[in-house]
């Protein structure tokens, strides 16, 4: 098993640059100077993840309004991003995280239980990056369902 330690709120966000969608390597420091939430899904076009993506999607003018971005990471290959992204409308920065370094560094890597058996993959994690890059909050192994209107009620977007 990959041992991979959580991140927790004050400690300066790892930076990082991944290709989005369309190839294009965004980084983390792109966002100096604003809120960012940066959230690990599993798997693109997956029940659950597809929930979470429309969701941030459906919140995204509100939460862009508050001066917060969204950038959502996997480790699914820039193709399958980008038809997840066009599939869904998704205007968001899609991030592929291929062999999931990122994920690791950010403590988003670990033991999980699908269809009753134990594997190791992505947790579902949120985390709220502030204007400085450190990290304001950060959850692990949170439910699709649900979660981005929690996070909006807890940023009072």
């Amino acid at each position: 098993m990959t041992t991979t330690t959580k991140l927790a709120s004050g400690q300066l966000a790892p930076d990082f640059t991944l290709p989005d969608a369309s190839g294009k390597d965004v980084s983390l420091s792109n966002y100096r100077g604003r809120r960012v939430v940066v959230y690990f899904y599993p798997k693109a076009a997956t029940p659950g993840c597809t929930t979470e993506a429309c969701d941030f999607r459906d919140s995204l003018d509100s939460l862009n309004a508050a001066g917060v971005s969204v950038v959502g990471i996997s480790p699914d290959p820039v193709e399958d991003i980008a038809s997840f992204a066009d599939d869904f409308g998704l205007t968001f920065p899609l991030l592929a995280d291929d062999g999931a370094a990122v994920a690791k560094a950010w403590g988003a890597w670990g033991e999980k239980i699908v269809k009753g058996e134990v594997v190791e993959g992505i947790l579902r994690s949120t985390a709220v990056i502030a204007p400085d890059g450190s990290i304001e909050s950060i959850d692990y192994s949170v439910q699709a369902d649900g979660h981005v209107a929690a996070l909006r009620d807890r940023l009072g977007v």
